[in-house]
């Protein structure tokens, strides 16, 4: 049975055939939600294997830390070679050691080594290995391009594909990545389709995503052997939920509140005004890190020389009021000055 199939029964309340000695194959966050949900079927026990080594997971570890305390049992570094039957029924899995998953170019290619093997007793194998993208033809007849497993090629800022007005979102242009990261993308593809159904509006102007990315202390070219590298807290458990489908977990303890925010390294992080910002480039010169950088992000249509004044003057009034504020006097001021100043002759 696959993982998803048993977690959408779970879902719908019918009774999953689980039972006895469960193998969960895989070492994603699908896996490890389909090894916790097996420990809460009356099962006698639930190993999970995977290729990839401790490191290498891509579940997170904070998934891997609630599965070990759900009695999940970890074997890194195995696929499966052959599931064992008999009558009809499954009996055990065959693994073989994996002595590699990834190539030098970083790309999925794994090799075995054959002759060391393990046999696992099994009564139960869920395998939960990934999911590919299937299309069938929704694409046909359209621009659309498809890259590497099958994945849509679209621009990584508006998701507006090689056909102008198809947008693409979610798993099927990233990969597997997880819900919250499909959600922004479907609010961001919106405000994309929103622009290109309005005469006259560009999908990228006034966009700000505030990309956040996790601070690589390992890469830094700056010494922070002074930072304190406090371990993040894990918030307690409710021993009374342990074992169900309710939130075991706990909230943090007010001293690990204190521990929590005192982890912060002040890194500065701003987000730029862009109806304040002129565009000078002296934060760039004077940043002793590089940490900053100017980018163009569109360049504007050319006008007539001629036109150029009043075009000018309306910019003047829209920057004017931004920037006056909550004045309105002064607003309107500003912009009274600017037109006569644009318009005389």
């Amino acid at each position: 049975m696959t993982g998803v199939d048993f977690l959408r029964q779970v879902a719908l309340g019918q009774k999953p055939e689980v039972s006895g000695k469960v193998v969960v194959i895989g070492g994603g966050n699908v896996a490890i939600d389909v090894a916790r949900t097996a420990t809460r079927e009356s099962v006698d026990s639930v190993q999970l294997f995977c290729l990839e080594s401790r490191e290498e997971m891509p579940a997170l570890d904070e998934e891997i830390h609630e599965a070990k305390a759900d009695a999940v049992a970890f074997n890194n570094g195995w696929g499966p070679k052959s599931i064992l039957t008999e009558d009809g029924a499954v009996i055990g899995v065959e693994f073989m050691r994996c002595t590699q998953v990834f190539d030098a170019e970083g790309r999925f290619a794994p090799q075995y080594d054959e002759a060391d093997t393990l046999t696992v007793d099994a009564d139960t194998v869920l395998v939960s290995v990934g999911q590919s993208i299937e299309w069938g033809n929704l694409l046909a007849g359209s621009a659309v391009e498809t890259g590497r497993g099958n994945t849509v090629k679209a621009d990584d800022f508006t998701y507006q594909t090689a056909q102008p007005d198809v947008f693409v979102g979610g798993d099927c242009y990233t990969g597997p990545q997880f819900a919250i990261n499909a959600i922004a993308a479907g609010k961001e593809g919106a405000i994309s389709i929103h622009r290109f159904v309005q005469p006259g509006q560009n999908l990228v102007y006034g966009r700000d995503r505030r990309e956040y990315h996790a601070f690589d202390k390992d890469g830094v070219a700056i010494e922070i052997g002074s930072f304190d590298s406090t371990p993040r807290q894990r918030p307690g458990v409710a021993e009374e939920n342990r074992g169900t489908f309710k939130d075991d977990r706990l909230t943090f303890t007010e001293e690990q509140l204190k521990a929590e925010t005192e982890r912060c390294l002040g890194c500065g992080a701003v987000q730029v005004d862009e109806y304040m910002c002129v565009g000078c480039g002296m934060c760039t010169t004077k940043c002793a890190f590089d940490a900053i950088h100017l980018v163009r992000t569109g360049d504007s249509k050319p006008d007539v020389y001629e036109k150029l004044p009043m075009k000018i003057a309306a910019n003047a009034v829209v920057r004017g009021s931004k920037i006056a504020g909550k004045s309105v006097e002064t607003g309107a001021k500003f912009a009274e000055a600017a037109i006569k100043h644009f318009t005389r002759k």
